[in-house]
């Protein structure tokens, strides 16, 4: 999936979107990608003399992940969108630096009705720097 066809799953827009492509995406598992931009502002000010990717951020693009995956493959009603509800057993092992190219892993471990249950497991040149669990669930969109 490009761009394009992740924007009709997910509602978020620059500045805040954080998959760039999905390389493979299966009925249980999605693995995206995206190349950070060593121009991007936050690198700014994240730690200014040794810009990182903040923590928060490779959540946000699991959850990402994991929204494109239940939007594409599973049965949510149209005008649903999902969102995260919780996070648990979150764990940053490496940082993930300007100009790298991160690989977002993410799995439904359990669906409930319309709440979802995932991990989430972010790596850049095949080492592991997060990995969460997360749950997602299905509201109505605001439009």
């Amino acid at each position: 999936m490009d761009l394009e066809q992740i924007k009709q799953c997910i509602p978020h827009r620059d500045p805040f979107i954080w998959i760039e492509e999905v390389l493979e995406i299966e009925q249980n598992s999605i693995h995206a990608t995206k190349h950070l931009n060593p121009e991007l502002e936050l690198f700014k000010g994240h730690y200014p003399d040794f810009p990182i990717l903040p923590g928060v951020i490779q959540c946000e693009m699991a959850m990402q992940a994991g929204a494109i995956l239940i939007a594409r493959m599973h049965a949510v009603d149209s005008g649903k969108i999902p969102v995260a509800t919780r996070m648990n057993n979150v764990k940053f092992k490496h940082m993930i630096r300007p100009g790298d190219t991160v690989h977002i892993f993410v799995e439904i471990t359990e669906t409930v009705s319309n709440a979802f249950y995932l991990t989430g497991k972010v790596k850049v040149d095949g080492k592991l720097t997060a990995r969460l669990d997360f749950a997602v669930t299905t509201t109505d969109s605001p439009s």
